[in-house]
C-alpha cells in the first residue's frame, strides 16, 4: 500500500470511517454482523458495533482487533482496521487455514460520532469492566482533586491552577497519574468515570466474545488506542494475565519492548476495569495473548488539559458556541494527529504488530 493509500484510510468522522470499513469488508469477502444502538449519531446517522469476520468460520485460532473503545480515538484505530481488510489476501495467506481475523469496529460508536472519549453516559469504557455485584473500587485521591479538575468556569483561574499544582506536586508523579486516570466510580460527571453498571457497549462486547470467541483454541488481541507517549510511537502494552509464560509469549511475538503497567515500564498505570477483563474474567480457560497498541500524540500535560475542558463542557452545555467549538477541536487534535507522518507511523506499526501476531499464533500451534 503506497503512502497516499495509507493516508486515505483515515476518516474525518465516525460515519465516514464506518462506511470505509464496511466497504473494505465487502471487497475482502468478509462477513459482517452489525449491532445497532438505540441512539443516533451527531448527524443523525446510525450507530453500531460492527463485527467483521475475515477467515474460516471454524478457525481454532483468532486474531481480534478493537477500535474506538475510547470514541475519539477511532480516527486512527478504524483506519488500521480498514487497512487490514484491504490487505486481507496477504494476511489470510500468513494466517493459514486454521486462523481467522475478527475486527470489532467502534466499540464506543456514540463517543466516536460525537467526538468524545467517553460514551453516551460519560463512562470511560476502559474502566467499566468491573464486577458491579461487588463493592466498586475506591479512588480517594480522585475525590480530593475532582473539584479542582472541573472548576465552575473555563478556562480555570490562576488560583484554581495553583491549588491543583500544589496538590499534585505533593504526590509523586505516578501517584498523581493514578489519581486522575486509573478510574473512579464516585463522580458521574468526572474524568475517567467507570459507571454504575455495565454499559450498552460492555454488554454487546461480552456477548460477541461468547458467540465468536468462546471455544476457540487461542485468542490474540490487539486493542488500538491513542493518546499516551511520544507522538507517533506505538507502545505495546502487555494486556494479559500477568504470568511469566504469557509475558514470555507476548515478548516472543511482539519483541522485548512489550511494557507492563504493573512494573512501571508503561506510560499507562494499572486501570480499574479495563476491557481485557471481558476475556480474563469472562473466558478464563481461553488461551489468550494480547496487547494494547497505544500511539502517542501530545504531551501528557496538554492531554489532561483538553480532557478537563471536554468534561467541563459536558457539565456546561450552554457554554458559548465559540468556546465549545475550540474545546471540541482541541480534544480531537489531542487524540488524532492529522498529519501524513503520524498516519504513516500508525499504519506501519499496526501492520507489523498484526503480522507478528499471526506468525505467533501459527508458531504456537506448532509448539503444541
Amino acid at each position: 500500500m503506497n503512502d497516499d493509500a495509507v493516508i486515505g484510510l483515515f476518516s474525518d468522522s465516525y460515519a465516514q470511517a464506518r462506511q470505509q470499513v464496511l466497504q473494505a469488508a465487502a471487497e475482502a469477502g468478509a462477513g459482517v454482523q452489525s449491532h445497532e444502538m438505540p441512539l443516533r449519531g451527531r448527524d443523525g446517522e446510525t450507530l453500531a458495533m460492527d463485527l467483521v469476520w475475515d477467515g474460516p468460520a471454524d478457525a481454532c485460532r483468532l486474531l481480534m482487533t478493537t477500535s474506538a473503545v475510547h470514541g475519539v480515538e477511532g480516527h486512527a484505530s478504524a483506519a488500521v482496521q480498514c487497512g487490514l481488510l484491504r490487505c486481507s489476501a496477504e494476511l489470510r495467506r500468513l494466517a493459514g487455514p486454521r486462523t481467522a481475523l475478527l475486527h470489532v469496529h467502534a466499540v464506543n460508536p456514540h463517543g466516536f460520532s460525537h467526538g468524545r472519549r467517553v460514551n453516551e453516559d460519560n463512562v470511560d469504557l476502559n474502566r467499566n469492566f468491573v464486577d458491579f455485584a461487588r463493592p466498586l473500587p475506591a479512588n480517594p485521591d480522585y475525590d480530593q482533586i475532582h473539584h479542582l479538575l472541573l472548576p465552575d468556569t473555563w478556562p480555570p483561574g490562576a488560583n484554581n491552577e495553583a491549588a491543583l499544582h500544589a496538590l499534585t506536586a505533593a504526590w509523586e508523579p505516578r501517584r498523581a497519574q493514578r489519581a486522575v486516570t486509573q478510574g473512579q466510580f464516585s463522580h458521574a460527571d468526572g474524568l475517567f468515570y467507570g459507571g454504575r453498571g455495565p454499559t450498552w457497549s460492555h454488554l454487546r462486547f461480552r456477548e460477541l466474545l461468547h458467540r465468536q470467541v468462546a471455544g476457540r483454541q487461542h485468542l490474540a488481541w490487539i486493542d488500538l488506542h491513542t493518546g499516551l507517549g511520544p507522538a507517533g510511537v506505538g507502545e505495546r502494552i502487555f494486556a494479559c494475565r500477568n504470568t511469566a509464560q504469557t509475558l514470555a509469549r507476548a515478548r516472543r511475538w511482539w519483541g522485548h519492548g512489550v511494557t507492563q503497567v504493573e512494573t512501571g515500564t508503561s506510560s499507562s498505570v494499572p486501570l480499574a476495569g479495563p476491557i481485557q477483563h471481558a476475556v480474563l474474567d469472562g473466558l478464563p480457560q481461553l488461551r489468550y495473548t494480547g496487547i494494547c497498541l497505544e500511539y502517542g500524540t501530545v504531551p501528557q500535560e496538554r492531554m489532561h488539559a483538553v480532557l478537563r475542558a471536554d468534561h467541563w463542557l459536558h457539565r456546561h452545555p450552554d457554554a458559548p458556541a465559540a468556546l465549545a467549538a475550540v474545546i471540541r477541536r482541541d480534544l480531537r487534535d489531542a487524540f488524532y494527529v492529522d498529519t501524513p507522518a503520524w498516519k504513516l507511523a500508525v499504519w506501519s506499526q499496526a501492520l507489523e504488530a498484526t503480522q507478528q501476531a499471526l506468525r505467533g499464533l501459527c508458531d504456537d500451534e506448532e509448539e503444541g
